[in-house]
């Protein structure tokens, strides 16, 4: 990265950092408050009729992430009706279904610069608007062509939501609150995943088959797109009635407007709210002059690659197979259409039973301890359904898994999603928003951000031409991933529950050590 480069990047880092410094400040998933300064007076006790107010603003926001949940997962149903519909390979299949990936990384790049020079709420009305477009869009394609263009749209859209909500959550919520409330992004994920994949089983099953005609003749897969446009209706209808940002108000010299804000949602509190603004744009300042990247490790500091192989150890296991091509890949080992689409519903409610757990874990026993069983039980569980698939026989020209192998790759399977839900699914994010110093956080998540969504598409759009090869392979190159990512977080990952962003600047374990190191005052 270039000075120039990083000069620019620091319009762009108000809302990033905010995403992931402020939404997961000291542990987001947790209700515990940060750590401040000894000599700052306790905040008062919130008055009992704030929370469910902060709550409703909070819950809003994050209909962003409903939206992201939907948007990403609801091709897994119309992946075989689309291939077929037009006589598609495997590679222009994972291309058409990775290709709002691709959208990911612009929308996600673009948010923080036009949420800082707009506001945050104008930016979630564009983020409903093109969710909107890419819905109507991907239901009317007439081509592979079009329908990519639709699902870029609605990948920058994703990318967008991506960053705005949760950066809006962070701003609006309390202190004492305000890591239960940044929870509230992730579960609106995962319950989108859980609404998307449901309503493509029962517009498939309704219709007889996702590439079955159903409403005024119109295919069932392509309902599957348009029931997008409920969700992406209502996301516009909310944002306009938030109130914006007392972050970007201050910002943009509205200081009164921030202060009646922050009387709504934190009483008592404005002063402190005004002064905590305040010192967070002076530390975005002193990142635009301090915050270069580089370092002696491969042209980066040791810590940035840290955060960008968490990224990348993310999606390399293999995750997002099981939500954008489950349906496809029960039927291709015997499965029937209707049980594949059940299955697939079975497996994002067991994600949404799993970020509960994760939640309730978190702040108790560490993150490293989750991270570490989530690998190995990510390893065994891919591993078993390697196997499983090496057992596949063809029948009728058809896969098959016989005896007790289906059940067994079923089980594996839901289980990789459970070992992978309370670990590697949400404490990444927590982990990014607590590693990385000050002075180079916005730019050095903005960075890791960029590793998941390339890698979130070098995994998707590779599944069917590895899967077309040797499932076995597949599901065993995974597995060796989640192997390597246990490695990786024992020797590198630093323990950081419990710290104040500021003690994190020092989180480097000794080299061998499983304990969380000795904090240096910094």
């Amino acid at each position: 990265m270039t000075e120039e480069q990083d000069e620019t990047g620091s319009e762009a880092s108000g809302a990033a950092s905010l995403v992931n410094g402020s939404a997961l400040n000291g542990s987001a998933l947790n209700g515990s408050a940060p750590t401040g300064s000894a000599s700052e007076p306790p905040p008062p006790p919130l008055a009992s009729g704030l929370k469910p107010r902060v709550i409703g603003l909070a819950a809003a926001g994050a209909v962003g992430g409903f939206l992201f949940g939907f948007d990403s997962s609801v091709v897994n149903g119309a992946v075989d009706a689309i291939q077929s519909e037009f006589d598609l390979t495997s590679v222009v299949t994972g291309f058409a279904v990775a290709s709002a990936l691709l959208g990911c990384a612009l929308g996600a790049e673009l948010a923080g610069r036009l949420a800082d020079r707009f506001g945050r709420i104008p930016v979630m009305l564009i983020g409903a608007i093109l969710f909107l477009v890419s819905s109507i869009g991907s239901g009317s394609a007439f081509g592979v062509i079009d329908l990519i263009v639709w699902r870029v749209i609605g990948g920058v859209g994703i990318g967008i939501a991506s960053v705005v909500s949760p950066a809006y959550i962070a701003e609006i919520s309390p202190r004492l609150l305000r890591g239960r409330l940044a929870s509230l992004q992730q579960l609106a994920i995962v319950f989108g995943i859980f609404a998307a994949l449901l309503s493509d089983a029962l517009f498939a099953n309704a219709a007889g088959g996702a590439g079955e005609p159903f409403w005024f003749g119109i295919d069932a897969w392509r309902w599957m797109f348009l029931a997008c446009v409920v969700p992406s209706v209502i996301y516009g209808a909310l944002a306009l009635t938030l109130p914006e940002s007392p972050r970007f108000l201050v910002k943009a010299g509205k200081e009164d407007d921030a202060r009646r804000v922050l009387t709504r949602i934190q009483p008592g509190e404005e002063d402190r709210g005004i002064r905590d603004i305040r010192a967070s744009m002076q530390q975005d300042a002193l990142g635009k002059r301090k915050g270069a990247l580089r370092g002696r490790v491969f042209g980066l500091q040791g810590i940035v690659w840290i955060g960008i192989l968490l990224s990348v150890f993310q999606q390399f296991v293999g995750i997002n197979v099981i939500f954008y091509y489950s349906t496809t890949l029960w039927q291709a080992v015997g499965f029937d259409e209707s049980d594949s689409f059940t299955i697939s519903v079975f497996t994002s409610v067991t994600n949404i039973v799993v970020t509960f757990v994760a939640i309730a874990l978190v702040d108790r026993i560490g993150r490293r301890p989750l991270l570490l069983t989530g690998s190995a039980g990510m390893a065994v569980a891919l591993a078993t359904m390697a196997v499983a698939f090496a057992s596949a026989v063809t029948v009728d020209g058809e896969l098959s898994l016989p005896g007790a192998w289906g059940p067994i790759a079923l089980v594996a399977a839901n289980l990789f999603v459970v070992f992978f839900g309370f670990s590697w699914g949400p404490l990444v994010w927590v982990l990014l928003g607590e590693i990385f110093p000050g002075r180079i956080r916005a730019r050095a998540l903005g960075l890791a951000a960029a590793a998941q969504w390339i890698a979130n598409f070098l995994v998707t759009v590779t599944f069917p031409v590895l899967a077309n090869f040797s499932l076995f392979f597949t599901y065993g190159m995974y597995a060796t991933f989640a192997a390597l990512s246990f490695v990786f977080v024992f020797w590198k990952v630093p323990e950081t529950n419990g710290m104040s962003l500021e003690e994190s600047e020092t989180v480097f374990p000794a080299k061998g050590s499983a304990r969380r190191p000795a904090v240096e005052s910094g």
